[in-house]
């Protein structure tokens, strides 16, 4: 079962169960039609709804859809999103981070962005080469680029700091 969020404020459990669609509960008979890549066709309670994802952050566990021309941010968790929010360890990921450490030694390749600019989670900022293979280290959180401390052909250490976060 997953936990949606619907624009921050009405909350639901769905999943399925032998190929049905469960809502809330309750087995729920849906009739669906992809259109394209990014558009389907439901019919819910004799209802006809256009459904197309606009954006989908994996990282996040969100998608913006748009609904007969409405929009809607959707929030998904899990079993395991649950859990963490129970332990407390939620919070913990939340914390602002002021720093991007060199994950392995390695070599700078490129870096691809500079001091001032607005990132968010899971853009590419520095790619990092270690044991012949290219790493790609990605913002951790979204943030704004306070310094960068490294340069493309420098060699870096594990856990030396590569940038810096406001």
């Amino acid at each position: 079962m997953y936990k949606v969020r619907i624009n921050g404020k009405h909350l639901y459990a769905i999943g399925s169960d032998d190929g049905n669609f469960i809502y809330d509960g309750e087995k729920v008979s849906i009739d669906h039609q992809q259109l394209n890549g990014q558009v389907s066709h439901v019919l819910y309670k004799d209802k006809s709804y256009q459904v197309e994802l606009i954006e989908h952050r994996k990282a996040e566990k969100t998608l913006l859809l748009k609904v007969n021309s409405k929009q809607y941010l959707v929030e998904i968790s899990d079993q395991y999103d649950e859990l963490l929010h129970k332990l407390g360890f939620d919070k913990a990921a939340s914390h602002h981070i002021k720093e991007l450490k060199a994950p392995m030694p390695g070599m700078v390749l490129n870096v691809l962005v500079k001091e001032g600019e607005e990132v968010k989670k899971g853009d590419s900022l520095v790619i990092l080469e270690a044991m012949k293979m290219e790493n790609v280290i990605k913002a951790p959180a979204d943030c704004v680029i306070k310094d960068v401390r490294v340069v493309t052909g420098d060699k870096v250490e594990k856990n030396q700091v590569m940038m810096g976060f406001a």
